[in-house]
């Protein structure tokens, strides 16, 4: 099967204003203006009214938190305070509640023009042993491609740490089954739709020694880590206390810092940390809504990037961001960056790239991130015919500034996720209904 996309509008590519043409679900040609396909196509489509971007990809979100948005008695509060109120909420996670949960943020993450997501499920009650599994089922339908993370955490408020003990697990426990949810669901392969990786919640949230063997399974089974780190500065007062050092410090000594690991927030590091973790190639999952909803602060992204780490973008837990939009995400990553440094030192072009190549960077992925010949063919096409484009100059940056965020079609793999703004069989409608009665019964 050939398709061609023909003439688009704009497009996020080099040399490509005539289009693409996709073949066996990777990108076969790129034409430029006026250029014609090599052979035949089966399909053509006009995009000549259309912003395509490569999919956007999201590099730190956690799905069973769409069941706890604006939960009215974490509302205002800090990042551990506000964790301290909504973990006897999670303790209460079934299969049934994780599976829709995933099911929805997945499905709101597609209609954003995001065609891979990670995420880091950490919250492990009884009953919710085999949650990969759940999400793994959940994921399929859908036809996005997802990176999930098998969390831990097993340092309970009685051990010093903030969850309660009926949501944390015991060493053995963790490490097998970390061994056996790569060993069932991981595929390494180009072009994957299922890759997994280990994250402990955080280090203060796991013992030294999870975090120790942890790295140790993934080295033995190739696969990625991840992990919080310095979100708050309350977290580095508190690994300060705990450990004596810095997160970063503690991260070095249990053999976190290198380039398998990304990590989440990544806001207060000294200038001498940012160009250890360059040195050491850990990506960035700058998370910007969650950071300004949580107060968290400004994850310095350029000066990450220039040290030679990967920066992508997060939508992070819909707790807090309380939205799984990756394109709303985009601008306000555009919006908070330039706070911190500037209207010219941060351009949506900027932004763009973190949420596409420097998020496949991060997952350590080099089939998908960008529009080019052999890469996979995912893609996300906007149109500007809604009134908060009208009068818009750049269709790439009106994206951006204008405030886009729904995606016209999506494709991954060649194949249409969504056409016409709807998700290809999909029962949106049914969803929402079986996601707000779990959402009630959950904080019920």
């Amino acid at each position: 099967m050939r398709v061609r996309i023909k003439d688009p509008l704009a497009i996020l590519a080099d040399n490509a204003a005539g289009g693409v043409v996709i073949e066996d679900g990777v990108v076969a040609e790129i034409l430029q203006t006026g250029d014609e396909p090599k052979t035949p196509c089966d399909e053509t489509f006009d995009a000549s009214e259309c912003v395509v971007l490569p999919g956007l990809i999201n590099t730190h979100h956690h799905f069973y938190q769409t069941l706890t948005r604006a939960y009215g008695p974490a509302l205002d509060k800090e990042l551990f305070d506000w964790l301290k109120t909504l973990y006897p909420v999670w303790a209460g996670l079934t299969p049934d509640y994780l599976y829709v949960a995933t099911r929805l943020a997945l499905a709101e993450l597609l209609l954003s023009g995001c065609t891979t997501a990670a995420d880091h499920h950490y919250v492990f009650p009884a009953g919710l042993e085999n949650g990969v599994d759940i999400q793994v089922a959940a994921a399929s339908d859908l036809g996005v491609r997802v990176t999930l993370t098998r969390g831990s955490m097993n340092l309970s408020v009685e051990d010093g740490g903030l969850p309660p003990v009926s949501v944390v697990q015991d060493v053995d426990t963790i490490l097998a089954d970390s061994a056996r949810v790569i060993d069932t669901f991981h595929d390494p392969s180009d072009g994957s739709k299922v890759q997994i990786a280990l994250a402990p919640c955080s280090p203060f949230s796991v013992t030294r020694e999870i975090m120790i063997d942890t790295a140790k399974l993934a080295v033995e089974k190739n696969v990625c880590l991840h992990t919080h780190l310095a979100e708050t500065e309350d977290e580095n007062a508190f690994c300060e206390e705990m450990f004596g050092c810095r997160p970063l410090d503690y991260l070095e000594q249990v053999g976190w810092l290198n380039d398998r690991v990304w990590l989440a927030h990544g806001i207060h590091f000294t200038d001498a940390e940012i160009s250890r973790l360059g040195a050491a190639g850990a990506g960035i999952a700058h998370c910007p809504g969650s950071n300004m909803v949580l107060a968290s602060g400004l994850c310095p992204a350029i000066e990450l990037e220039a040290a030679g780490s990967p920066v992508g973008i997060g939508v992070d837990g819909s707790a807090s961001e309380d939205a799984s939009n990756l394109m709303q995400e985009v601008r306000q990553a555009l919006q908070i960056q330039r706070l911190r440094y500037g209207a010219a030192r941060v351009s949506h072009t900027d932004v763009l790239r973190w949420a596409t190549d420097g998020s496949a960077r991060c997952l350590r992925r080099d089939d998908i991130g960008k529009i080019a010949v052999g890469k996979q063919a995912d893609l996300a096409f906007f149109r500007l015919d809604e009134p908060r484009f009208s009068g818009a100059g750049d269709p790439i940056a009106a994206l951006i500034l204008c405030g886009a965020h729904r995606a016209d079609r999506v494709m991954i793999s060649g194949e249409w996720r969504v056409l016409d703004g709807q998700i290809v069989g999909f029962e949106l409608n049914r969803l929402l209904d079986d996601h707000r009665d779990a959402a009630r019964a959950l904080i019920a």
